[in-house]
This record gives structure tokens, sequence and C-alpha cells, in this order.
């Protein structure tokens, strides 16, 4: 059963047809565009915190690779007195 799952591919052009017609269907014409924009919030919103999340990453990486090279200079200058 899993092998099966590894033959699914991407929805083609027509796929995407019946999609859109499914969604006017259900929601109705005036309703996609609200929709649409609730996603795009959505999306947004997502990316902020996905960036945000990188940056504190990478800011505390960037810390913990500062710390002992002011510690070790730290040291050097205690031992010179």
């Amino acid at each position: 059963m899993s092998q099966s799952l590894l033959f699914i591919q991407a929805p083609g052009f027509t796929e995407w047809i019946v999609i859109l017609v499914v969604v006017v269907l259900l929601f109705g014409g005036k309703k996609i565009p609200e929709l649409m924009r609730g996603v795009g919030r959505g999306l947004r919103e997502f990316n902020d915190a996905k960036n945000s999340v990188t940056r504190e990453i990478e800011e505390g990486m960037k810390d913990k690779d500062n710390k002992p090279a002011s510690s070790a200079s730290t040291t050097s200058n205690n031992e010179q007195h």
C-alpha cells in the first residue's frame, strides 16, 4: 500500500480546473476574493513567524560562537596581569 502512495503526483492542469470549479460551486463567486484574502493573510503570518524563528536561531548561533571567543580573551587578559 505504501508503494502506491509513492506514485502520487502534483495535480495537473485538468485537476486544477476541477478544483477551481468545485471551489466556485461551494463558495460562490462573491466569497472567493474574501477566501483568498484570508489565505493570503494566513500565508503572510506563517512566513513572518518562520522568518522570526529563523532569525532567532541565527542570532542564538552567533551569540554562541561569540561567547567562547570573548571568554578566551578575558582569560588571556587576566593571565597578563
